[in-house]
């Protein structure tokens, strides 16, 4: 189940709220979180549900017997065995058949790939379950002792089956001594609209565009379509995370939980460095923290570090090497900005430097979107005019002119915009407010009525 969808907007949502609201005690409310979160975990693949139970309930153990032998041989024995168990399940579930694939195209073999089916989100809550067992090795945390409030962090839907990565010593406290209000229930309920609007009237749109040029023959595009598609996907893949971050960000609060943020207008950055800063924080902070760290960081051969790092980070969106390969164009750029890029970049003007991050974000994205490294050079090459394409066509200017106020639209939601007019104006009337979410969810409902293009890109990790 995604939160862009009728059956979650009118159904699953008004129910869980309503049952909800009418229990005070809190454990009948935890107790119904998870409830709810197993049934949206299964809607659709309800066998992946054991797997969940099965990391939380293993995660579990551990965590108690290193609690009650922290400091000794024993606590760092688990700590591996909890390593290799939840990283062994991510490698069996998510990277078998590339691995087998590599082992065939390398070696010449004819191994037969496994062919498992990939659970919904194993990537997100394998990573919470990890940080929550290295949080209690290093002491950071006590050992949750309750079985239902660990189940409750692993399972929690807002978070579920596409993050943001959540770690448990941030939500502990909301577990045990959450609560609620009608201030939290508004700013949720208005994050929640914000969000679904910013994945379906924007990321949707987008991805609409995205299909019609770089799904197709690529031969057949012109320049200006390149960039234009390619252009498209950039804002897809923003809008659609940014705007699912967000209704869990809103989701959690109408709870009593806070998330903490995930994205903070990434594309207004004038550096690669400062690009992941904003962008999809809860991972880049995961790797910096439980990798990148513990190699030795900048105080121990940080390069290798940092290529490890971004290895890990491009391996961990697919497993395709388009997506290593995509995750080293980064890391190969932040190093060149620590040697020597940095600070010619200093030297020019700031929208010149905005320029060249949205060029190179850009370009990577291209990296990002094709899983086929030949339609992917065949696509690199029509970008850059290396083949007989022409340059313009009529067709994406018309496009382009039709979908005019929807681009303006787009740009301005990339700023922060809102934190601006909040400063000058001061925060919008209780009642506008009111009007313009139900405004969002009507127009929201009459787009995904009937429509049968809604996609989720981060869906699939």
């Amino acid at each position: 189940m995604v939160f862009a969808s009728l059956v979650f907007l009118y159904l699953f949502l008004p129910l869980f709220l309503l049952l909800y609201f009418s229990v005070r005690h809190q454990g009948w409310r935890n107790s119904l979180i998870v409830v709810f979160s197993l049934f949206f975990y299964g809607w659709g693949e309800p066998v992946w549900i054991s797997l969940l139970l099965f990391a939380t309930s293993f995660d579990y153990v551990v965590a108690r017997i290193i609690g009650s032998c922290r400091g000794t041989p024993r606590a760092k024995v688990a700590l591996v065995i909890s390593l290799i168990s939840n990283l062994g399940i991510l490698a069996v579930f998510k990277y078998s058949d590339l691995i087998v694939r590599t082992v065939n195209d390398v070696a010449g073999a004819h191994l037969i790939a496994p062919g498992f089916g990939l659970p919904v989100g194993i990537s997100f809550y394998t990573f919470h379950t990890i940080n929550y067992v290295v949080d209690v090795y290093r002491g950071e945390v006590a050992p949750q002792r309750s079985y239902l409030k660990m189940l409750l962090f692993v399972s929690l839907f807002p978070q579920l089956v596409a993050g943001p990565i959540v770690r448990y010593v941030h939500v502990a406290d909301d577990i045990d001594h959450r609560t609620t209000s009608w201030e939290l229930v508004s700013k949720g309920l208005t994050r929640v609209c914000f969000g679904l609007f910013k994945k379906v009237c924007i990321a949707n749109v987008a991805g609409e565009l995205v299909h019609k040029y770089l799904d197709g023959d690529l031969a057949l595009l012109t320049v200006a379509e390149g960039w234009f598609g390619l252009s498209m996907f950039t804002v897809q893949i923003y809008f659609d995370f940014s705007g699912y971050s967000d209704m869990a960000i809103g989701l959690g609060l109408i709870m009593g939980f806070h998330i903490r943020e995930n994205f903070n207008h990434p594309y207004v950055a004038r550096s690669v460095s400062d690009f992941w800063r904003r962008w999809h924080i809860s991972l880049s902070s995961f790797f910096r923290d439980y990798v990148y760290i513990p190699l030795g960081g900048k105080n121990h051969r940080p390069y290798r570090n940092l290529f490890i790092v971004w290895a890990l980070t491009g391996l961990w969106h697919g497993a395709s090497w388009n997506f290593m390969l995509w995750g080293l164009y980064f890391g190969v750029l932040i190093a060149a900005e620590r040697i020597f890029l940095a600070r010619l970049l200093e030297r020019l003007p700031r929208v010149l430097q905005h320029a060249w991050l949205l060029f190179l974000v850009v370009v990577g994205w291209a990296l990002f979107y094709f899983t086929d490294f030949s339609r992917l050079a065949a696509f690199t090459a029509v970008l850059f005019g290396a083949t007989d394409t022409a340059l313009v066509g009529n067709d994406v200017v018309v496009v382009v002119v039709e979908h005019a106020f929807w681009i303006v639209l787009t740009i301005l939601l990339c700023m922060p915009v809102g934190a601006w007019l909040k400063e000058k104006i001061g925060p919008p009337h209780g009642a506008l407010v009111v009007v313009v979410n139900v405004a969002i969810l009507v127009l929201c409902t009459s787009l995904l009525v009937g429509k049968s293009y809604n996609p989720f890109l981060y869906f699939r990790f």
